[in-house]
């Protein structure tokens, strides 16, 4: 198969441009009039071209424009315009140029004939199996539109989410980063400076500053060994998550950490209820909401409580039951799923709870932030007073013994 980019105009006068793979030319020809295309040109491209083409849809996309693109088709398929001319008229204002590769793809094959849940489903990387559960519900209903508004707010609601529980994480790195960064100015620029100082003045320094002196003499000899052992940690870490056991150690150990993971376990029952209200509402079977919820997650023991909860939906026990059994969701959560399961407003009722937990992981993450702030300026300014007291002690003596 050899790969052509044609240029062709549509019915109404528009041009159109595109890539195809046939035999020879007169195949892609053959499918452009087939298609009602009046063809211009259908040039042989190079293979080199043809795999920058292909790897184009290798690349992450964001789910700020996946959210963005929910949104402009929602609001185009309200407005009564088909969704093959939604597809053509995204693609070309877009601004990513990823995404306008694979709208146009996407177009070219709901205009075969395929719906628009199989043209999705095609570009995995990119449309996540929720995505494409809640545009086939939305075909099947017939009310796709109103689907691709729910998957934009969910779009929406998740990205605020994992910015707090981001921001909460980067703030101490950040602030130990600093630290670790003024140690090492300290230890690099100004204790050498010291030290010749002392040295040329002579005399006996005091045991404070003795003693500060002998843990950077011994600091500054082990440098390289206490480098290479917080290397060879890391990819330990690296490598053991790697192992299956492992991971499933480490995702433990990510949810039992203080306060951290505390937010971490809200965040995702925030994000399975509001993902289970969102799919149930729009149709999806409790078993294949389970399924979609338990490739959500990147962490093992979460992903296991969900696969364990469904298992036992599947030996016919009902779901809040099957959460009771597992042990990992919070009692909250199983008796609003209880209370939503009998009296049949199961969607609403997750959907406030996801809400509830939004806030708690709010409340959370303020706490937090409250009590490391304290915590690192006291930490900053007692190694800076450390510092201080070390350097300028021998001066401050050296100066009562002058008077």
């Amino acid at each position: 198969m050899k790969s052509y980019k044609y240029v062709a105009r549509e019915p109404g006068g528009a041009r159109k441009e595109g890539l195809s793979q046939a035999a020879s030319s007169n195949d892609v020809l053959n499918w452009l009039r087939g298609q009602g295309y009046t063809p211009v040109s259908v040039v042989e491209i190079a293979v080199g071209v043809q795999q920058t083409h292909q790897t184009v849809h290798r690349k992450r996309i964001k789910s700020a424009d996946l959210s963005a693109l929910c949104w402009q088709l929602t609001t185009m398929l309200e407005g009564g315009i088909p969704v093959t001319t939604a597809l053509d008229t995204i693609a070309e204002d877009i601004e990513n140029v990823q995404l306008q590769h694979i709208l146009r793809q996407m177009s070219d094959k709901v205009k075969k004939g395929n719906p628009l849940s199989d043209a999705a489903r095609g570009f995995p990387r990119v449309f996540s199996e929720l995505c494409c559960a809640l545009i086939l519900a939305g075909e099947t209903s017939g009310n796709l539109g109103e689907a691709l508004r729910k998957l934009a707010e969910h779009f929406d609601s998740r990205d605020r989410l994992a910015k707090k529980v981001k921001g909460a994480i980067a703030y101490p790195i950040f602030i130990s980063t600093f630290i670790v960064l003024i140690v090492v100015f300290i230890m690099a620029f100004i204790i050498p400076r010291f030290r010749v100082i002392f040295g040329q003045i002579g005399g006996k320094l005091p045991a404070f500053t003795e003693a500060f002196m002998g843990f950077y003499d011994v600091l500054s000899r082990n440098i390289a060994y206490i480098a290479g052992s917080v290397i060879l940690f890391m990819i330990a870490g690296i490598l053991i998550s790697k192992m299956k056991r492992g991971h499933y150690l480490l995702s433990w150990l990510a949810l039992a950490t203080p306060l951290f993971g505390k937010i971490l376990k809200q965040a995702f029952i925030a994000t399975f209820c509001r993902t289970m209200s969102t799919l149930l509402a729009a149709g999806v079977s409790v078993l294949e909401a389970l399924d979609i919820l338990s490739t959500m997650s990147k962490n093992d023991v979460i992903r296991a409580a969900v696969v364990k909860t469904r298992n036992h939906i599947v030996e016919g026990s009902n779901i809040s039951l099957s959460m009771t059994a597992i042990g990992f969701f919070p009692n909250l959560v199983v008796k609003m799923t209880q209370v939503g399961e009998e009296s049949g407003s199961l969607p609403v009722v997750l959907n406030r709870t996801s809400m509830y937990y939004e806030r708690r992981v709010d409340a959370t993450i303020t706490t937090l932030m409250s009590m490391l702030e304290p915590i690192m300026i006291v930490a900053v300014g007692a190694i800076v007073a450390v510092v201080v007291l070390a350097l300028y002690l021998p001066i401050f003596t050296m100066s009562d013994m002058a008077k």
